[in-house]
């Protein structure tokens, strides 16, 4: 059997002894649920006489599809027409208004703002610019769509004109695969040159390009000091350091000496 409270303050936080004010009923936060029914979500409820009623006010507008279809009368303002019509409000062009007041000999602020109180010059919008720009004059003779694309001759299909074609195509190709073979196959007759043939025979040094510079740089950019009395003198040096780098540890030699291994 299902008890019932004639008290409502038995469901929220506060309960019978503590203090009970209107407000807790209509605070979710403070309510409880109760056992077996649906959570309550501290709304009002509605009126039981049917005055209530639910969902968005249909707005009365004259003209339907009968109207529409012959033409919307003039009589009839926008906020009557099924759609609304977007009016943009252009924003006011400061730099046409400066201008203005230039030509007419206005320099200092007060005259400024006075000239702007007196004068309005509003900035073209966006979308005029773009809906100008598009318009353009359509032939009558224009046919909108995709072309049609032309019939495929019956009688070339009877006749299979297209599988000979696709076999002539093969064959050509197959014959140009062959005569490439034939010309990579090894004549018996000629010396080919192996890889051990090829290292034998001497190979002319060459001497790696010059690292790219800026043109500008190339004469006028000199050290400021010369360390060696000589170009010998720096070659002999560089020599020394890399044989050196060989008794030493290191991936550059720049360590410690290595002792010698008997």
């Amino acid at each position: 059997m299902a008890t019932s409270f004639s008290n409502p303050f038995n469901l929220t936080a506060a309960g019978e002894l503590g203090n009970h004010r209107e407000s807790m009923l209509y605070n979710e936060l403070l309510l409880r649920n109760e056992l077996g029914r649906p959570k309550n979500r501290a709304y009002t409820q509605v009126p039981k006489d049917g005055s209530f009623v639910y969902g968005r006010p249909n707005e009365e507008r004259f003209g339907g599809a009968d109207d529409a279809l012959h033409g919307w009368p003039r009589n009839l303002s926008t906020t009557t027409l099924p759609f609304k019509s977007k009016v943009k409000n252009s924003e006011r062009d400061f730099m046409a208004l400066n201008r203005a007041a230039v030509q007419t000999g206005l320099v200092t602020a007060n005259e400024n703002y006075e000239f702007r109180a007196t004068h309005d010059v509003r900035r073209k919008t966006a979308g005029d610019e773009k809906t100008r720009t598009r318009t353009r004059r359509i032939p009558p003779s224009m046919v909108f769509g995709i072309s049609t694309r032309p019939s495929t001759p019956i009688f070339d299909l009877l006749e299979h004109k297209y599988q000979d074609k696709w076999l002539q195509d093969r064959r050509k190709l197959e014959v140009s695969k062959r005569q490439e073979e034939s010309k990579l196959r090894r004549n018996p007759n000629c010396v080919y040159e192996t890889r051990a043939s090829l290292l034998r025979t001497y190979q002319n040094p060459v001497e790696d390009a010059p690292l790219w510079q800026l043109p500008r740089f190339k004469d006028n950019a000199k050290p400021s000091l010369q360390t060696f009395r000589s170009a010998g003198a720096r070659r002999s040096a560089y020599g020394n350091y890399q044989s050196d780098q060989i008794a030493r540890q290191g991936d550059f030699g720049h360590g410690v000496y290595e002792p010698a291994c008997n």
